[in-house]
């Protein structure tokens, strides 16, 4: 599940927990959606799944030698629909 997603080593991975979206990029992860921790096995296998997979984006953060203080993030850009 979240053994395969090397935070910022691609432009390509998306990894799901619960509702959860979380999107790779060299320069981000970016997470989205929600995810429910129900009081249950299921539950906590969401929670050990987040947990690994934060714990795996600060230790990429960490390894860094010249962490920047901020990364500029390019904004969308919108573009016409081709097929309209």
């Amino acid at each position: 599940m979240t053994q395969e997603f090397e935070p910022y080593a691609n432009e390509a991975d998306v990894l799901r927990i619960g509702d959860l979206e979380i999107e790779n990029r060299i320069d981000r992860v970016s997470i989205t959606g929600d995810v429910v921790f129900t009081k249950d096995k299921v539950g906590l296998t969401l929670a050990k799944e987040l947990q690994s997979l934060i714990g795996r984006i600060v230790k990429a953060l960490d390894a860094e030698k010249h962490l920047p203080e901020t990364v500029d993030l390019k904004t969308t850009e919108t573009v016409k629909n081709p097929f309209a």
